[in-house]
């Protein structure tokens, strides 16, 4: 069924490390899918991309080109990367400033896209910092929300309370959840456990209108006690790398006693539809992409890794975040239900510059 609006969602198609024809892959893949209700640009120089194309058949008529030329490397830092004023990042985000696009998708060099979107989009009103958002599986079926994992090495309380309003936006629409349960991350569920940033982070989101339940620790995450978990984007950056590591860890160890005899080889067998669907709940494919909540528009940060299945969920995920206009129900929702005056809006004097705090290495795959 087509939609009231056509959506149109610019894909980075350089600088992921798998190369750039499973990202386009995945861009015709969500076109044929969304057709009748986005869009999908490729963004990147032409040449390559029409190269690609010319390789594939029956191509949706949802597809547009617009040219870059040059690439932001995963190697190099933030700062060189928002130098590169020509790359397909920087050309793509302007499609969105000028709002000739509503969402951008990129699995190309982390620290470059977030501090790139900051500079050239800025901040939603009366956010004082982004915030990179991640889906971590849990026992229940329904994912856990994790922000931030990766932007803000160094926050204060308000950043702290601010992810938390951003984040019940996102979960209760993502899921159709009216009050998200909101957790504090913490080395304990009592009051009396944490620093003085839980401190003073709790109070404030004692005094919030979102469904804040208090502190959590780390093990709530994956048990889908809370549907969103609050945390600075040092932390929160460790637990999703450590989160990462569990799927590939499992299947050395599966692989590893299924070489001991026999019967260990029949099992396996046995269990192998059961071991696909626990292999799948692991799979950040699924997922596609970490939005980055609190830039003036739609952004999705893919993994560096990311093949067809990964982008072309990553962009069901703009096209979402776009149609449900999370962005602006996120304004909204700070302005009305949250704290006022003390919100990042008495920062806009300040260079957005100042807040790009990225706690990964620069060649970092996410």
């Amino acid at each position: 069924m087509a939609a009231d609006q056509i959506y149109n969602i610019v894909l980075d198609v350089m600088g992921d490390e798998t190369g750039e024809e499973r990202i386009i892959q995945g861009g015709i893949d969500a076109a044929t899918l969304l057709h009748g209700s986005a869009r999908v640009t490729f963004v990147g120089p032409k040449p390559t991309i029409e190269a690609v194309l010319a390789k594939k058949y029956d191509l949706p008529d949802n597809l547009d080109i617009k040219h870059a030329e040059s690439v932001v490397p995963m190697h190099i830092s933030a700062t060189d990367g928002v130098r590169m004023r020509d790359s397909s990042m920087a050309v793509g985000l302007k499609l969105v400033k000028a709002g000739e696009a509503d969402a951008f998708v990129s699995p190309g060099n982390t620290g470059a896209v977030m501090a790139t979107a900051l500079l050239s989009l800025g901040r939603i009103e009366d956010v004082s910092r982004p915030a990179i958002t991640a889906m971590f599986p849990t026992a229940t079926g329904r994912p856990t929300i994790v922000l931030d994992v990766g932007a803000n090495a160094d926050c204060k309380p308000l950043h702290l309370s601010q992810f938390a309003v951003m984040g019940s936006v996102y979960s209760s629409i993502v899921f159709n959840n009216e009050s998200p349960r909101v957790g504090l991350l913490s080395i304990g569920e009592e009051r009396s456990k944490g620093n003085e940033l839980i401190f003073a982070a709790r109070k404030l989101l004692q005094g919030s209108k979102i469904n804040f339940v208090g502190n959590i620790e780390g093990r709530d995450i994956l048990s889908g006690t809370v549907d969103v978990a609050v945390t600075d984007g040092f932390t929160g950056n460790i637990m999703l790398k450590f989160a990462e590591s569990i799927k590939p860890m499992l299947m050395k160890s599966v692989q590893r006693q299924v070489q001991t005899n026999l019967f260990s080889r029949i099992g396996v067998v046995m269990l192998l539809p059961f071991m696909k669907r626990m292999k799948s709940i692991f799979d950040y494919t699924e997922s596609g992409g970490a939005p980055l909540l609190g830039v003036n528009g739609n952004v999705i940060i893919c993994h560096g890794s990311s093949n067809s299945r990964a982008i072309a969920n990553a962009i069901k995920v703009a096209y979402e975040m776009s149609a449900n206009k999370i962005k602006q129900r996120i304004h909204d929702e700070l302005i009305t239900n949250h704290f006022g005056q003390s919100n990042g809006a008495k920062n806009k004097s300040e260079n957005n510059r100042n807040w790009i705090v990225y706690s990964a290495a620069t060649d970092d795959k996410r």
